[in-house]
């Protein structure tokens, strides 16, 4: 796994450019184009959130009428043109038109994202200003697409970028990712913006099904506040241009593109949470002994998204009680006497029963980078992960000032 890309990471037949359209007040790049230069199968998941930006609306309707072949996303940082009104849709479709005409393909085959404020008018002068020189400085270079990750930025600290490779009947393929978040995430399918891009064949219908399943064991099982954004859009485009031949359903080489896709993800997710607003950890929640995956991850989720949990990690407090409780609201039936509770590394609950421990070593192990919890529930054989970080009063300072 690749964060600092290289030319030879990148896919073949994608161009990537970004310029700073005056979205943000700070004058940083906020204007991204991602292209393909041949129509390319996608895949994309979208929020769940009942309030959904107009531009989260118009692709979802695009993904359709195109029959899941695209051309590219352009996406804008700094305002999220949500809960804007007719003139909100109007300002994304407008913005796909002029930017279809440029790159001489349909609007239909162009995704639209914005990130950003919620309930602020997009001023589309703006980026339609910014359209000609976006369209003709594509680039299929690192640079470009460094510049892109960090264009989608808002109270990141940093851009995230993963790539993987592998190789098939002789040729290599890749698969380059970037992802934008900080705050407002949570699981309600990817929590984020994110653009994954490969040159492997692969139809649309079954990249669908694999993003869908590997979306499930990484953008979906990570939380940083239990916010769900109304712009969240995860999208996969793949051109086919490695040359490498299409990739049936159930083979070898499906196996090898979904690890691929799952390693990407799985990098960019874990990036997100270690870069959550104020975060000074990633913690990773793992439940064992249930009787369902789907049981598991509902106490993960439930001990991952507890204020009382994530503030006693902000100050290495190692109180399992916190946790064990957090498990017995979660709705998923367990006998208590049963349980099992390891923090970094040590064990704190055996069979129900509290254990003596050092709480200063275990207090300065729960201060590491990456912290890892293990719950055994004696319940069955399924298991899931499940990845947070620490709430501090950094977030409360980011979050209260956010517009002002």
């Amino acid at each position: 796994m690749k964060h600092a890309l290289s030319e030879a990471a990148l896919p073949l037949g994608f161009r990537f450019s970004a310029t700073a359209c005056g979205l943000k007040k700070t004058g940083a790049l906020d204007l991204a184009l991602l292209s393909s230069d041949v129509p390319a199968s996608a895949a994309a998941v979208f929020t769940k959130n009942l309030v959904v930006a107009a531009p989260v609306v118009v692709s979802k309707a695009n993904l359709i009428a195109s029959r899941g072949r695209m051309r590219g996303v352009i996406v804008n940082a700094g305002n999220a043109n949500c809960a804007t009104g007719d003139a909100g849709y109007a300002v994304s479709l407008k913005t796909v038109e002029e930017t279809a005409r440029r790159l001489r393909c349909h609007p239909r085959e162009l995704f639209v994202c914005s990130t950003g404020v919620i309930g602020v008018p997009l001023p589309i002068e703006k980026i339609l200003r910014a359209l000609p020189g976006i369209v003709q400085n594509r680039r299929p270079s690192a640079r470009s697409f460094a510049e892109l990750s960090l264009a989608i930025c808002t109270t990141d600290t940093r851009p995230k970028t993963a790539s993987v490779s592998f190789k098939m009947a002789g040729k290599r393929v890749h698969l380059v990712g970037c992802a934008k978040g900080a705050g407002m995430i949570h699981p309600n399918m990817a929590t984020t913006l994110a653009f994954v891009v490969t040159d492997a064949a692969i139809s649309s219908s079954l990249l669908q099904k694999r993003l869908r399943e590997v979306t499930q064991r990484t953008f979906n099982s990570i939380s940083i506040d239990g916010d769900t954004s109304t712009n969240d859009t995860l999208l996969v485009l793949a051109n086919g241009e490695s040359g490498a031949p299409a990739i049936q359903a159930n083979s070898t080489a499906d196996r090898a593109f979904s690890k691929a896709l799952e390693e990407v993800c799985h990098s960019l997710a874990l990036q997100i949470v270690a870069d959550g607003e104020g975060a000074q950890r990633v913690i990773e929640i793992a439940i064992r002994g249930a009787k369902t995956e789907a049981a598991a991850r509902q106490v993960a989720e439930t001990i991952a998204t507890s204020p009382l949990v994530k503030t006693a990690f902000a100050g290495g407090d190692p109180n399992w009680g916190r946790i064990f409780a957090a498990a017995g609201r979660s709705g998923v039936k367990f006998n208590p006497d049963l349980v099992d509770i390891q923090m970094a590394g040590i064990p704190v609950l055996r069979r129900g029963q509290p254990l003596d421990f050092n709480e200063r070593l275990a207090s300065n192990r729960l201060l590491e980078k990456h912290v890892h919890i293990v719950m055994d529930l004696h319940a069955g054989r399924a298991a899931a992960s499940y990845w947070t970080c620490d709430f501090t009063a950094e977030y409360v300072r980011i979050n209260a000032s956010y517009r002002t």
